[in-house]
């Protein structure tokens, strides 16, 4: 079992245990293979259960991905909101805004993988309630550096643009991140934050 995926708060509030587990293995197979090479079969023996028993808790593999991208996508709105709330200059709270994604992307790579990069295989009523949560997400951003605008301490000209550019950047952690590597999520999170500064900070004169 991947250790992220399966972390035992990763998917807490999902009940009852049986549908728990059917996400976590739909998480780690959707990641591994993809979302249409996967099969209810692989979902459910990865879970230690019978492809029947899978339907007692989802009536579609796409149902599942629904579960798994909803749950994604509410965590990231509720973070990047909480940031753009939050207390401090623009500066300070986008730099809180950009930590605690990418670490979040970093920590959970796996999931955020299946989250972010799997939409366009959802039916289209859950694609419409995701990408609404998606806007959600561009809205806090957004809203963070229309206030550094106005105080001055941005120079953005394309604001909505420059919303997209720091939510791709930060999203893309979940395509290369390494566990095993040298830097750990929060590093990752720094890092980011310092970049994402740069990007919108006042334009320095030319000596």
């Amino acid at each position: 079992m991947d250790v992220e995926a399966g972390t035992p708060d990763a998917w807490s509030d999902v009940t009852p245990d049986a549908a728990r587990r059917l996400v976590i293995a739909a998480v780690e197979a959707f990641a591994e293979r993809g979302y249409h090479a996967t099969t209810t079969r692989d979902i459910a023996g990865r879970a230690g259960m019978s492809p029947a028993a899978l339907y007692i808790h989802y009536k579609t593999k796409e149902e599942l991905l629904y579960q798994i991208s909803r749950v994604g996508h509410l965590r990231s709105v509720g973070l990047l909101e909480e940031a753009a709330n939050g207390p401090g200059a623009p500066g300070e709270r986008l730099a809180v805004a950009v930590r605690a994604f990418v670490s979040w992307h970093a920590e959970r790579h796996t999931t955020a993988r299946v989250v972010q990069y799997e939409l366009g295989a959802l039916a289209e009523d859950h694609y419409t309630e995701i990408v609404a949560l998606r806007r959600k997400s561009e809205r806090a951003v957004r809203s963070i550096i229309e206030d550094g605008v106005r105080t001055g301490e941005f120079d953005v000209p394309d604001v909505a643009g420059t919303a997209l550019a720091i939510l791709s950047l930060c999203i893309d952690v979940a395509r290369w991140f390494n566990p095993d590597g040298r830097r750990t999520p929060d590093d990752v999170g720094v890092l980011y934050a310092d970049l994402v500064g740069r990007m919108v900070g006042p334009r320095q004169p030319v000596a």
